[in-house]
């Protein structure tokens, strides 16, 4: 499914794409982890904002930010997407959540998805938004 999708973009490979899954439920950012990863996709794995942060701020490539919104460390997912969507606007960005956020902008994220969600779901609209890229 990946495949195809982002095959369909000269110039564009799956496995130089990458996303950063952050998410402090494991079981959850694992399952996440290998279900892109099986779709051809590089995985950059956080427990938390500050982890992320991290990530983001190194020289790792990063096309896309997967984040839960509700997580302990000194911001949570929506302050992380704001922060990154203000660094770095091509940023392709998703948050999730058991609780639906009081307001969520386009400014901020380019999709929301609730939990519990749907893994293919969220794969094949993050093939999408990578798919639109221009690498």
């Amino acid at each position: 499914m990946a495949a195809s999708t982002l095959a369909e973009r000269p110039g564009l490979e799956p496995e130089k794409l990458s996303v950063l899954v952050v998410e402090d439920e494991v079981l959850l950012r694992v399952m996440m982890a290998d279900e892109l990863r099986s779709n051809g996709l590089s995985v950059i794995e956080a427990a938390n904002a500050d982890e992320a942060l991290t990530v983001l701020r190194s020289s790792a490539p990063v096309d896309l930010l997967f984040t839960d919104i509700r997580m302990p460390g000194s911001m949570d997912g929506l302050a992380l997407a704001a922060l990154m969507r203000a660094i770095k606007p091509e940023l392709k960005i998703i948050v999730a959540s058991g609780q639906s956020p009081r307001s969520l902008s386009r400014d901020i994220a380019d999709e929301f998805f609730d939990k519990p969600y749907n893994a293919a779901t969220v794969v094949k609209r993050i093939t999408e938004l990578l798919a639109t890229l221009e690498k």
